[in-house]
């Protein structure tokens, strides 16, 4: 039997989350209703055709849906994606899935930008790869030494996964950085897996930062491929709905060959809600909704760190949806487990341990991921019962001692 490790964010959410008073730790924009994407769409809509009869559908998705995700990755600067360049999946963890299982083996090298989203490096380890983390620093902004990356090559080295945006930091990966990146991984020959699924929730990019940043797709490049979903950027996780972009066409057939032995269509209705979610001018209002509400819950989280300096730092995000925040007292980080336990006891807040979900016991000590783009009073009301927690239990929260 395959060994795997416990995907341990997934297991804390399955854990709390259903009973937490304010969960600030959902990394979904606040979800919306069938009646809320009516009105985003500003025209009458059937989402539903009750006549239509539940076959399995467009095995790879409908020609409709795969058109609308191709025109995510419209730039000036590429050539357009095609529908056939699009591969619909259920979740982008079942693309990230699909993806890796048909790219990694036993014997190979793989490098995997952290901190991440586990799944990332734990399915290529189960699948026999070797694993090596190429750590972005905090001190740095959350930013890859792609020098760091040269050096880090092997001659059995097959693969290099990106996270942008990246979660849990909300930190991004600019042009010029990528650029890098696609050039090494040319020079190589490797595989590019970039994990795409914040994109394109870019609400707080500096002023040095005239344009969003480009999609791994943009450059060109033919072994690069990007996994997506509806859930995040657009609040739409329950319809399962995700994809496999990439201009390598043999690529696509192999992880749809791959797809045949898991769960081979998604449902017609979620490829219909999809669809017009992705459509014009719904998308366009979707994710306006998604900027405005994660600029304006963002800066209440930074107001927070600001009055608890003493306690909290950061690196501020510039996209996505979730930050990671430090807690210290007298010098040492807390104890991030018993932060998250104690808030969530006293308090209902729940957030993620970053020691425990993105690290490996001994990095990330006193960091938590924080979501920031629940619905409006869910932000306000958990920030206020942490400030509480902050002056009435805080102190009472263990420090790590090396």
């Amino acid at each position: 039997m395959v060994k795997i490790d416990e995907f341990a964010v997934e297991r804390w959410m399955d854990l709390y989350e259903n009973g937490a008073i304010h969960n600030l730790a959902e990394t979904c924009c606040a979800s919306i209703s069938l009646n809320d994407l009516h009105a985003f769409s500003g025209r009458a809509t059937n989402l539903i055709d009750f006549s239509q009869k539940q076959v399995y559908g467009a095995i790879r998705g409908s020609s409709a849906l795969r058109s609308n995700i191709a025109r995510l990755y419209s730039s000036a600067t590429s050539e357009p994606m095609r529908p056939e360049d699009v591969l619909v999946t259920n979740g982008a963890i079942q693309a990230n899935f699909l993806a890796l299982y048909t790219n990694v083996g036993a014997g190979d090298h793989v490098i995997c930008h952290y901190p991440t989203y586990q799944q990332l490096y734990s399915v290529p380890a189960s699948l026999g790869a070797d694993i090596s983390l190429w750590k972005s620093s905090e001190e740095n902004g959350w930013q890859l030494d792609v020098t760091e990356l040269k050096s880090m090559i092997k001659p059995n080295t097959k693969l290099i996964i990106l996270n942008n945006p990246q979660n849990p930091t909300g930190a991004v990966l600019h042009r010029e950085t990528l650029q890098e990146i696609v050039e090494v991984a040319r020079q190589h020959d490797l595989i590019i897996h970039c994990d795409e699924v914040y994109r394109p929730l870019f609400h707080s990019l500096d002023s040095s930062q005239p344009e969003n940043p480009p999609s791994i797709l943009d450059f060109g490049y033919e072994k690069a491929i990007s996994t997506g979903s509806m859930s995040k950027a657009f609040s739409l996780a329950g319809i399962r709905l995700g994809w496999i972009a990439s201009r390598n066409a043999s690529m696509i057939e192999a992880f749809a060959s791959a797809r045949d032995y898991t769960l081979i269509s998604v449902g017609q209705l979620d490829d219909r809600v999809a669809t017009q979610a992705l459509s014009s001018p719904t998308v366009e209002n979707l994710l306006e909704r998604n900027y405005q509400l994660a600029k304006q819950n963002l800066d209440d989280l930074e107001a927070f760190v600001r009055e608890f300096e003493w306690a909290a730092s950061w690196t501020r995000p510039q996209a996505g949806t979730t930050a990671f925040v430090k807690f210290s007292r007298d010098g040492h980080p807390v104890n991030d487990v018993a932060l998250c336990e104690q808030l969530l006891e006293k308090n209902g807040v729940m957030f993620v341990p970053g020691s425990r979900c993105f690290g490996n016991g001994q990095d990330f000590k006193g960091y938590v991921r924080v979501g920031y783009v629940p619905d409006r009073q869910v932000m306000v009301d958990g920030l206020e019962a942490l400030r509480k927690f902050m002056r009435d239990g805080f102190e009472k929260v263990p420090v790590q001692v090396d």
